[in-house]
């Protein structure tokens, strides 16, 4: 049997690569973890803990707002983005101590640098090299940007993550949910927000209600929507940026951040070399036990671009765990993940789309849309919009959507119930929590018409 250095390497330790790694190491397995740059990964660094952090401290213009309804006078309220991000940025640490900690442990050997595979059971590493009996790879994916002149000019999320100021004007291109999360912020932060969008609408692939419903809320509160529109161009001023749209309009801004997609971020790292197959993304192509075209190597998470969340890594990574190193054979399920997006309001979504639905037969859908209790008082021109998605013949469902305060907190709880089988008799003989906004997911007796 060969003598390898590791019983496993992993290269990647963001949350997925991080939860398999340290669970092999708890199971006992020798193991080691490559990383080129800090230890967390997308989520906790670049992702979803900062931009959600961000997201708190916005939220507060709005509560001062709504404050004057309740009575409450704020007089002098400043707001200093530096010290937010540098708040931001004392927690990151933290949470990349806990990271290490984490790791330490677990007896995990984390391997400083940028990691190559040189053969399918040996990474290179600064000139060094290492072997392991299995690689799994969580490398992660990298934001992509189209090739057109003055593209050099953009940030990306990550820039937008530490801004040293904040912009007066900006324009984000993208509708997906990382544009309309940072068009939140910067909005309610006192930014002129402008958003461009190739589609009629934003947020492809979530229900059309969904969709709906953000977009207008989003107007409301003065972000501008530029739909089936793309740039052409983009030119530097003395005062800015300039945007050569299609049809030949200018739009001239402050500072430019483009949202149009992320990438696996596999290049460069010797996977065509040795074997390894993908797409023509870059994503690594894998089996349900998250193996590749090399049996040896395996890969998780957005490199495998199958359901880009971190929780999904984070399943991948025990389910990969549990099955090589612990004799416990899993598979991570894909069926009714519950997702949600930051924005202002926010979205939770669990189950199918009444468009999918509605490609599979006949269906029954339950909507409502009101004003919360909050703003009945605060003023505040804001509708939540709740969603049921119900099978006709067997009465199970398939699907649930809001948008509204709080909308990823209650839909977490819904998910368990897809998860269970739950029917809209079982939903309806539910008693609801009063007074709450999650309650009308017990209440709703109305079908819509069918179209």
């Amino acid at each position: 049997m060969p003598n390898f250095d590791y019983d496993l390497i992993t290269i990647g330790a963001g949350s997925g690569g991080v939860r398999a790694t340290r669970m092999a190491g708890g199971y006992g397995a020798r193991v080691a973890i490559a990383e080129k740059s800090r230890v967390g990964g997308t989520c906790v660094l670049r992702g979803c803990v900062p931009k959600k952090l961000l997201i708190y401290g916005a939220h507060f213009a709005h509560d001062f707002e709504d404050a004057a309804g309740y009575g409450w006078t704020v007089d002098g309220a400043t707001f200093d983005w530096a010290a937010l991000v540098a708040a931001k940025n004392r927690e990151l640490d933290r949470l990349e101590e806990v990271y290490g900690n984490i790791l330490s442990n677990n007896s995990v050997e984390v391997l400083r640098g940028r990691a190559v595979l040189s053969d399918p059971h040996t990474v290179e590493i600064d000139g060094k090299s290492y072997s392991a009996e299995k690689i799994l790879l969580a490398c992660g994916g990298w934001p992509t940007m189209p090739q057109i002149p003055g593209i050099e000019h953009v940030i990306t999320s990550n820039e937008a993550l530490e801004l040293l100021k904040l912009p007066k004007r900006m324009v984000i291109v993208g509708g997906g949910y990382i544009a309309v999360e940072f068009a939140g912020i910067f909005n309610a932060l006192g930014s002129d927000v402008t958003i461009i969008i190739r589609a009629p609408e934003i947020l492809r692939g979530f229900d059309e209600d969904v969709r709906a419903t953000l977009s207008a809320e989003m107007e409301k509160k003065g972000i501008a929507i530029r739909r089936e529109t793309t740039v052409a161009s983009i030119e530097k001023t003395d005062v800015g940026y300039e945007l050569a749209l299609s049809g030949g309009e200018k739009l001239a801004t402050g500072l430019v951040m483009y949202a149009t997609g992320r990438a696996p971020n596999t290049a460069g790292m010797g996977l065509a070399e040795i074997g390894v197959k993908m797409n023509k993304k870059g994503a690594i192509a894998v089996d349900e036990w998250s193996r590749s075209s090399v049996p040896s190597v395996f890969a998780l998470g957005d490199c495998t671009d199958r359901v880009n969340l971190t929780p999904v890594a984070i399943a991948e990574g025990r389910a990969f765990t549990e099955t090589q190193f612990n004799n416990n054979p899993i598979q991570a399920a894909y069926d009714n993940i519950p997702s949600a997006v930051f924005s202002q309001p926010p979205i939770g979504t669990v189950g199918l789309t009444e468009e999918a639905a509605r490609a599979l037969g006949p269906i029954d859908v339950y909507i409502s849309r009101f004003k919360p209790m909050k703003h009945t008082l605060s003023g505040r021109d804001e509708t939540i919009m709740m969603k049921l998605v119900v099978d006709r013949g067997t009465d199970l469902v398939l699907g649930c959507h809001m948008v509204g305060v709080d909308a990823p907190e209650i839909v977490q709880g819904l998910g368990i119930a897809l998860k269970c089988g739950a029917t809209k008799a079982q939903f309806d003989a539910t008693v609801g929590i009063h007074p709450t906004a999650a309650e009308e997911f017990v209440t709703m007796r109305d079908k819509r018409p069918d179209p």
